[in-house]
């Protein structure tokens, strides 16, 4: 079982080192006992960014809606950050009414609020609403697919090229992206604006003040316990496409296919995937916290508190159980201190293996104490003796 968990921890550590140039280096066959039913597949776990399955995970690929989790994730960007709220109104353009697929049927000069738009995007797909939104936040569609691509960037996305906000790709000439890059977004979108899950997690709902009912197109948000969205997509040039997100146990996880025959093949093929997930890895967390005082030589104080990085770090299903954590502080540090300053280390380790480490950090500034403030303390202590 040692040589087991070790083999194991090996294996992650080279996980580690991957990145948005190199996941291509991880294949189905070194590290899962089956092959996904799609032209390309990713499972990413959504804490820590580290990617369990890959199956042509750089291959650019139309995506069809599934293109709308970028559309999403700036819509909540500019929620969070105060520039659009979920009251304010949006006015349909004509543009947008004319949007064909997937569609809530808006008018041209209807009005509906950001959050009712919201959820048609996410529950049933909308492209009317999804371009009635772009154009709220960027002013037109095609100044919004340039914030697209600008946020792919920097994300690191370096297989993703946008044209529409839609996904519709009758039209396009290159609107691709690769499985991991979805899988970057999904995870960019969901940890950074939780927010979008209980939209995403919606079986059926309604809008108009309950005249137009809705229904999620992501089947698994029904029957697969632990579903959380995120976004579903079809068309005939991009086969069926999902980024399926799950949580079980303190564990989120992302699960991309790209290019499926069908829909339930596409639906079976991240069940598959999410379930081997859950079924082989767990999370051990630590969210770290107030540590121990710190002496402090030469310093306008004598001592400095200290506070422990969070740390969160893949395992094998059930091993966290057998972590033990070791301190190590440092046994003093000279003036000046600054907030931040490393003074020490905590280890985590597994069957005597370092799987994580987090800082020991000082928690305030100690300034380095002046010659009259040397003075001053002799003095005080020859005065109390």
């Amino acid at each position: 079982m040692k040589r087991l968990i070790s083999a194991f921890l090996a294996a992650l550590c080279a996980m580690c080192m991957l990145n948005a140039t190199s996941a291509e280096a991880v294949t189905a066959e070194e590290n899962a006992p089956f092959d996904v039913k799609a032209k390309s597949a990713v499972l990413m776990e959504a804490g820590t960014g580290r990617v369990l399955y890959a199956k042509n995970p750089n291959e650019a690929l139309p995506p069809a809606s599934v293109t709308k989790v970028m559309t999403l994730l700036l819509v909540m960007e500019a929620i969070d950050s105060g520039n659009l709220s979920l009251t304010d109104t949006v006015t349909v353009s004509e543009y947008a009414a004319s949007m064909g697929g997937s569609q809530v049927f808006l008018e041209p000069f209807e009005e509906m609020s950001v959050e009712d738009m919201l959820k048609s995007v996410v529950v049933s797909s909308a492209n009317d609403a999804a371009v009635a939104l772009c154009e709220k936040v960027g002013g037109s569609e095609e100044a919004f697919v340039k914030m697209m691509n600008e946020r792919a960037a920097e994300l690191g996305m370096e297989n993703t090229n946008f044209e529409n906000v839609t996904g519709l790709d009758d039209d396009t000439v290159n609107h691709t992206i690769s499985a991991y890059d979805i899988a970057l977004v999904s995870r960019e979108l969901i940890t950074k604006h939780p927010l979008i899950l209980n939209y995403s997690s919606i079986w059926m709902d309604t809008i108009r003040d309950g005249a137009f009912g809705l229904s999620n197109t992501n089947r698994l948000i029904r029957f697969y316990s632990g579903a959380t969205g995120l976004k579903t997509g079809s068309t005939s040039k991009a086969g069926f496409c999902i980024s399926a997100t799950a949580s079980r146990d303190g564990m989120d996880l992302i699960a991309v296919i790209m290019g499926s025959e069908s829909r339930d093949i596409r639906n079976a093929a991240a069940t598959q995937l999410l379930d081997w997930g859950f079924a082989n890895y767990c999370v051990f967390t630590d969210e770290g916290g107030e540590g121990e005082e710190v002496r402090v030589t030469g310093g306008v104080g004598s001592s400095v508190g200290t506070v422990i990085d969070p740390v969160s770090v893949l395992l094998p299903k059930g091993s966290d159980k057998k972590i033990e954590k070791k301190f190590s502080y440092n046994s003093s540090c000279a003036a000046p201190v600054k907030e931040g300053d490393s003074l020490g280390t905590v280890t985590y380790e597994l069957d005597g293996e370092t799987v994580a480490s987090a800082e020991i950090r000082a928690c305030a500034d100690i300034d380095k104490i002046s010659f009259g403030g040397v003075l001053k303390r002799i003095l005080q202590s020859y005065l109390l003796y």
